[in-house]
């Protein structure tokens, strides 16, 4: 009969096709095997990213840095952390108590009718409502602590330098030292090296306080390792103060978008020794860097200051 079609366990056959089908089981199967692959594939590209994945950084929450790094990522690492386990220690509850009511209250092929119908559980609904805003009142009762602690600006500071965000580098002014470093953005996007890049130097255990400044338009100074990333807003100064723990290179980026060449605004930090921080700053009064750049610089001052040393260089 035209348009009839035999219904079996494994496939819909026409008693006319011939062609055979795949049962929905062999569909499932490949289904199912394509997404473990998919998972295995992802899974081996996240571990091939760094040897020892899991078992260095559980520790840390996955994040890239580690205590000691400066007086702040230790707190920030354990603040992470508690969030962490306080909001699988939620989901495993509300996950077991959701099983547990599938399995309990499931339709048994006895049951006839609907199950009884409640309008409204008191009880249950004042813990709706006091149970989450104890959780969110306890969450914020340490961010807000922590967050008091790392954006605090007392106590005695022995660095203070200026940090000056513009279109697309970096100046550092290290004001007890009464030396600057410039820079200007350097090649297309992809083609800057390591070498090419801004270093600004800290010395180690030593508090530093970084004012944050911009010359243009909005940028974020932002070093990964230090866990904190601090707004640059025109016409308004912010200040970043912690000490640096552990000598070493950490990459440092522009984390707010802020025009064409945002990707290549980059620079470095080299945490060092008090003598090698010192050789610094005389090598950048002998190669007459000294005073301090003002933040009022446009951008057409930029360029054409660029264009002067690149003229002068070349003479």
């Amino acid at each position: 009969m035209p348009g009839w079609h035999q219904r079996s366990g494994k496939a819909d056959v026409h008693p006319d096709d011939p062609t055979p089908r795949p049962s929905t089981k062999s569909l499932r199967a490949a289904r199912a095997a394509l997404l473990a692959g998919a998972v295995a594939l992802l899974a081996a590209g996240c571990a091939s990213d760094r040897e020892g994945f899991l078992d260095s950084d559980v520790s840390t929450g996955f994040m890239p840095s580690e205590a000691g790094v400066t007086d702040q990522t230790g707190r920030i690492i354990n603040l992470w952390n508690g969030s962490w386990i306080a909001a699988l220690i939620v989901g495993v509850i509300t996950w077991g108590l959701i099983i547990w009511c599938m399995a309990a209250y499931r339709r048994r092929k006895t049951d006839t009718g609907l199950p009884v119908q409640l309008r409204y559980h008191l009880p249950l609904e004042m813990m709706y409502t006091i149970l989450p805003l104890f959780m969110i009142g306890v969450l914020f009762f340490y961010t807000a602590r922590d967050q008091a602690i790392i954006t605090a600006e007392d106590g005695e500071i022995d660095q203070t330098i200026e940090v000056v965000g513009k279109r697309w580098a970096w100046d550092f002014n290290y004001v007890d030292a009464d030396v600057y470093e410039t820079s200007q953005q350097v090649g297309d996007p992809g083609s800057t090296t390591q070498e090419e890049l801004p270093t600004l130097f800290l010395p180690v255990d030593e508090t530093i306080r970084l004012e944050l400044q911009s010359r243009d338009v909005a940028h974020s100074f932002w070093v990964p390792a230090f866990l904190y990333k601090e707004d640059m807003i025109p016409g308004r100064q912010n200040a970043y103060v912690f000490t640096p723990q552990r000598e070493g290179t950490y990459a440092g980026k522009c984390a707010e978008l802020c025009g064409e060449y945002h990707s290549e605004m980059l620079f470095k930090v080299e945490v060092v020794s008090r003598e090698r921080f010192d050789e610094e700053m005389d090598a950048l009064q002998e190669r007459g860097q000294t005073g301090l750049l003002p933040v009022d610089l446009g951008r057409s001052d930029n360029f054409e200051r660029s264009l002067d040393e690149g003229s002068g260089s070349e003479g």
